[in-house]
């Protein structure tokens, strides 16, 4: 009889005891993969600075890796050959990517949910009679073709009512060989972001047409993965936008204290480096449905896809 006993005891704890230990494999976290993150020195991507020098990736228990580009097609290209999980980008790239055959999606909006967020401006140099968008018709403007830049413009004059076709456009791709151009009178206007539209402006140049004045929303950058790494590594990419997001509201609560982070990883140019306004960025969320169709709109126009992708087809939701 005691025998009976302490063999049903023994298999009651064993019971209990594998129960336990299943019950903890399937609770326990899984370890979350390291992320590369493809930055280049524009303040679209301050937050990512902002967190690497506050430490939320580590608080997070985030294995992030900021790796610079000095060019986007640097970047792209170390996006297609998975070099890279993710970067900040433009709509634009991100359906170029897609073509060509790097699976990418949209978790969130990078800088620009407010339109007033991300400037970009159409300057006539200085000296120049060219004061209004009318004003335009029939001049030299320097832009970067087939790219954001020349998207902006379009949509700027189209704003306008002036017609596309009546305006000359140059394609000048590198922004400082545009912006010196501009000021040294070689061009009649051109596109610029900032902060080089500003310096443009302080040595002179005027500002024709502002995208922040304008009531629709055109220029965004938005913060992609490699579908790959959303599948393989999706609470870590979760957590790395949320990261983006609360680092952006750190620096737009406090902007004095990522001053110098903000002129050393943006690249402020020194006459502008003690005025220039730091960024602002708006809570985290998706881009509107209507604005990823005007971008894929312009592309199909523009022949740069066959056909335009759906909004479905280059944002997750999930993400967020």
């Amino acid at each position: 009889m005691f025998r009976r006993i302490l063999v049903l005891l023994i298999t009651l704890s064993l019971v209990v005891f594998s129960g336990c230990a299943s019950k903890d494999s399937v609770t326990a976290p899984q370890k979350l993969k390291p992320i590369k993150i493809g930055v280049l020195p524009i303040e679209d991507n301050l937050p990512f600075y902002v967190a690497e020098a506050d430490k939320m990736f580590s608080k997070d228990g985030l294995d992030v890796t900021l790796v610079p580009f000095a060019s986007a097609q640097e970047r792209d290209a170390a996006l297609q050959a998975g070099q890279i999980d993710g970067e900040v980008a433009d709509l634009i790239a991100v359906a170029l990517l897609k073509k060509g055959g790097t699976d990418v999606k949209v978790a969130s909006i990078g800088l620009g949910a407010d339109p007033k967020e991300g400037r970009f401006a159409i300057l006539s140099s200085p000296g120049s009679k060219i004061k209004t968008a009318a004003d335009l018709k029939n001049a030299s403007v320097a832009i970067s073709d087939n790219t954001i830049i020349e998207y902006v413009m379009d949509q700027l004059l189209k704003q306008a009512d002036v017609p596309i076709k009546d305006v000359k456009k140059i394609s000048v791709p590198k922004i400082p060989v545009r912006m010196q151009m501009l000021s040294n009178g070689q061009i009649q206007a051109a596109v610029l972001p900032d902060p080089m539209a500003t310096l443009a402006e302080k040595q002179g140049a005027y500002v024709v047409m502002d995208d922040t004045k304008q009531e629709i929303n055109l220029t965004q950058t938005v913060i992609l993965f490699r579908q790959e790494t959303i599948k393989n590594n999706k609470e870590a990419v979760r957590k790395v936008v949320n990261v983006y997001g609360k680092a952006g509201k750190a620096l737009t609560d406090d902007a004095s204290k990522y001053r110098a982070l903000l002129i050393d990883k943006a690249k402020i140019p020194e006459p502008i480096k003690n005025t220039y306004k730091a960024p602002t960025f708006s809570p985290l969320e998706l881009p509107k449905e209507e604005d990823v169709n005007r971008v894929m709109n312009w592309m199909v126009e523009k022949k740069l896809l066959d056909k335009a992708y759906s909004f479905k087809e280059l944002v997750d939701n999930s993400l967020l």
